[in-house]
């Protein structure tokens, strides 16, 4: 059984987030609300955590494509490659927010992922999941919980995702309701920018 925890944005209480990352620390599965959909994630250093996630996502851990969620664009250098001052002028004007970007992978990436030619970054503009980040000391994976229903693709109410999960992670997160439209993903791993998918990101920052 998953622990429902309220959390709220405004002023993320310290001793809940310490909590929370007690339990990313010995390996547990999260969800947690960001600046778009409520997200699935575990610490980006624990594999069994990430096997966890590939199997509830139906897919294998070297083909997932999980989003990093990360603290600030300090230390991207850990996870990307060298970018130029073009894109990371995009970078600065769009987060934190809704986003996604694809970038080079770098060499240093942790073992699981090591083979990927891109990942994907986010920071979101949520104090309750960058506070977690911050906390732990690294990224947290990044994957969007979403909902068998034809009309509503993301559930946003916290306590009928409790419901649903509870049996599946080891805390939900109540930051109150979520986004249901998911970020805006955009490619700057090549030339150009690519916009792979339009979401709650307005496309006004190139």
């Amino acid at each position: 059984m998953a622990e429902l925890i309220k959390i709220y944005e405004e002023n993320p209480n310290p001793r809940e987030i310490k909590k929370v990352v007690e339990v990313l620390k010995r390996g547990g599965l999260i969800i947690y609300p960001t600046d778009t959909v409520y997200g699935l994630g575990c610490d980006i250093t624990n594999k069994e955590a990430l096997e966890r996630i590939a199997k509830i996502k139906g897919v294998k851990l070297e083909k997932a494509n999980f989003s990093f969620i990360c603290k600030d664009l300090s230390n991207l250098s850990d996870y990307v490659k060298q970018i130029d001052t073009s894109v990371f002028k995009i970078l600065k004007r769009a987060l934190p927010g809704p986003y996604t970007f694809i970038l080079p992978g770098a060499k240093t990436l942790p073992n699981v992922f090591k083979k990927k030619k891109t990942v994907g970054i986010r920071v979101p503009d949520n104090k309750i999941v960058l506070e977690l980040v911050d906390t732990l000391g690294h990224p947290i994976i990044s994957t969007s919980i979403h909902d068998e229903d034809e009309i509503l693709e993301y559930t946003t109410d916290p306590e009928l995702i409790y419901e649903k999960w509870d049996k599946l992670v080891d805390v939900v997160i109540d930051g109150g309701y979520g986004d249901n439209v998911a970020s805006t993903v955009i490619d700057l791993s090549g030339d150009e920018p690519v916009v792979v998918r339009e979401g709650k990101g307005s496309l006004n920052i190139f």
